[in-house]
């Protein structure tokens, strides 16, 4: 007759408890998205939301701040923000517009579309442009869920309105 070995330690000792598990997915997550922004800034030499204005000037020549800001649907102060960095240092120049002298057209310079070769992919960032991949029924779920952590937190929801990757 064969013994039967039995384990000392708790059935729950080989298993990782929901919480731990949900915490090391945060983890992958957001150790993804740091990686991203450092890759980008070592390779563009501008931070990953300075990119995605970037990008998103480029792809929209004229665009004003107004819609700067609502294509990366931030507040419009923090597209300012990112603009004044990106025109000090010489990637975007603004003009007024011909028809409306009060309304600001920004365009991407050689030199931006430089910095651009150079930054990898994707510009909105890693988190925005996976989440425009997932169906609809997955972001309500993803919504829902994380609304009752957000208030399970206690975190001012201020902060939604800055980009991953700036530094406001």
């Amino acid at each position: 007759m064969a013994t039967v070995k039995t384990s000392t330690k708790p059935a729950t000792a080989g298993r990782v408890q929901p919480p731990a598990r949900v915490l090391r997915r945060f983890r992958l997550v957001f150790n993804a998205i740091k990686a991203h922004f450092r890759s980008v800034e070592k390779k563009a030499g501008i931070s990953g939301a300075q990119v995605w204005a970037l990008s998103v000037v480029r792809d929209q020549p004229g665009i004003g701040v107004g819609d700067l800001a609502r294509a990366m649907d931030v507040h419009q102060s923090t597209a300012s923000n990112l603009l004044r960095a990106l025109t000090d240092a010489g990637l975007v120049v603004s003009g007024r517009g011909a028809a409306d002298r009060r309304a600001v057209q920004l365009e991407i310079t050689p030199q931006g579309q430089r910095i651009l070769k150079k930054a990898p992919g994707p510009f909105t960032g890693l988190l925005p442009d996976a989440l425009q991949r997932l169906d609809t029924a997955t972001l309500n779920r993803l919504d829902r869920d994380l609304g009752r952590l957000i208030d399970e937190l206690g975190i001012d929801e201020r902060g939604a309105s800055f980009p991953l990757g700036s530094n406001e």
